[in-house]
């Protein structure tokens, strides 16, 4: 039996976290919500730094805990990495990496080298953290907890204490880990950006309590949610680089259901990709026409609904098996005469690769 159960109901004063979760064994989910919403402690819960009298985990069938049973954390083959690095200052990045490694327990070992390469951290092994940069100290600090060779890595926001410049150097390295790595990774976050990068699975949650949780394409389509995901609604596909044209510096994105073309940011052919589709970037037409708009897909209204501002709607349209938002005004919805199961051509000003 593989993924996650966990279930735990912690209560402190002024604050209570209540859930109750299946989550894939595979993959990256991020945990997603504003400071206090409980994301930390449930990661706590899940590596055994929280004892929680009502808790219930099991691990790919293996139970962590229950009312009969409690696993340590030393002895749950975990890795962590949180906001702070906390490497030992009396020793070398190597030094670091080995401590690590010296307490693998797993069998099927990722070898030392493989996690130097992987975190782009071979030209710092001599070093000492007080010799590194605060990006350096993170991507060291996620080596090491890789270097245990963990069943489920677990990341509490590992990039906060980065600005901007030093997160998008790191998101690279972390994208990476999840398409190599074979195992699963909750990642913490309250930045749009990172989830949109890193996550298969979502969880959204808010005040100690999960608001829902389901796969990344299917939550940032959903019509009650998506003030709650980011400023800007809009939706993340998951797709593959059909083919570039060098002339105009484009690239065609195929994912289920149609093709997008987008700015070409140096991918290549056959390379998997995610593109970000805002919804006040994507209008509707009852029929195609001349248009200097390169996406235009036939598509069926899935959902009609409110947006924020009472002169806006949210419209849901269905490419295939994609979803797509559109922001569009009322009155233009009224005029259209918009309804769910009509078919329109959805038309996509600009969709971007999320790099």
């Amino acid at each position: 039996m593989g993924g996650i159960h966990a279930r735990f109901l912690l209560e402190r004063p002024g604050f209570v976290l209540d859930v109750d979760l299946e989550l894939p064994g595979h993959g990256v989910t991020a945990l997603f919500g504003h400071s206090g919403s409980g994301k930390t402690t449930f990661l706590r819960c899940i590596a055994g730094l929280e004892r929680v009298p009502e808790g219930r985990l099991i691990f790919e069938g293996e139970t962590w805990q229950d009312a009969k049973h409690w696993r340590p954390t030393h002895q749950r083959p975990i890795g962590y990495v949180s906001q702070d690095a906390s490497l030992f200052p009396h020793l070398t990045v190597m030094g670091n990496l080995r401590y690590g490694y010296a307490r693998s327990r797993s069998t099927g070992r990722v070898r030392l080298d493989q996690i130097i390469d992987m975190l782009g951290i071979g030209h710092l092994l001599d070093r000492k953290p007080d010799r590194l940069s605060g990006g350096e100290r993170q991507r060291v600090a996620i080596a090491r907890a890789v270097a245990v060779c963990p069943r489920l890595l677990l990341m509490d926001e590992p990039l906060a204490a980065l600005d901007l410049q030093r997160k998008r150097e790191i998101l690279p390295f972390l994208e990476r880990l999840r398409d190599e790595l074979d195992i699963p990774i909750l990642y913490v976050s309250h930045l749009h950006e990172e989830v949109a990068r890193l996550a298969d699975h979502l969880v959204l949650m808010e005040g100690g309590k999960v608001l829902a949780s389901g796969a990344l394409s299917d939550m940032s389509a959903r019509m009650e949610l998506p003030v709650r995901l980011a400023d800007d609604v809009g939706v993340v596909l998951a797709g593959v680089v059909a083919e570039k044209d060098v002339a105009w510096h484009l690239a065609r994105v195929e994912f289920d259901g149609g093709s997008l073309w987008v700015r070409d940011g140096g991918v290549r052919v056959g390379q998997h990709v995610r593109v970000h589709v805002l919804a006040r970037d994507v209008s509707l037409a009852l029929q195609p026409g001349v248009t200097s708009i390169q996406n235009v897909l036939l598509s069926e209204v899935d959902a009609v609904g409110e947006d924020t501002h009472p002169g806006i709607a949210l419209v849901r349209v269905r490419v295939g098996a994609a979803l797509l938002l559109a922001r569009l005004a009322r009155r233009a919805v009224s005029r259209l005469g918009i309804a769910v199961g009509q078919r329109v051509w959805t038309q996509i000003k600009s969709a971007a690769l999320v790099e």
